[in-house]
């Protein structure tokens, strides 16, 4: 199966939820939150990160692979500068995506307090 590799920046309560899952799927977005956003590079992803260490002292950058054929219904979608791109995935999807999922959500960076 050909897989695509996604990142994702994430706080400390988004990273429980993942770990409760035994890092094997997102949790379900809030209400305020219609779209996940996987994003396309590790760079744009700890970009983001800065993000939740302002907002929370901590911030964490997450690495999973997803099934091409899956992704490939999402058009990367370019905001701001060159270099940020992501994928925007419709929050009645996500379980779907969850199920595309191959291997472990990975955390692969950790940044601000310890």
């Amino acid at each position: 199966m050909e897989t695509i590799i996604c990142y994702r920046p994430l706080g400390q309560k988004e990273l429980d939820l993942v770990a409760a899952s035994g890092y094997k799927k997102w949790p379900p977005r809030l209400p305020e939150q219609p779209i996940f956003y996987p994003v396309t590079s590790e760079e744009y992803a700890v970009e983001l990160t800065q993000w939740n260490i302002t907002d929370f002292g901590k911030g964490y950058v997450s690495r999973f692979l997803v099934s091409k054929v899956f992704m490939d219904q999402f058009p990367i979608k370019t905001v701001g500068a060159k270099r940020h791109t992501e994928w925007w995935v419709p929050a009645e999807q996500l379980e779907e995506l969850n199920d595309n999922i191959v291997g472990e959500i990975e955390i692969i960076g950790e940044y601000g307090n310890s």
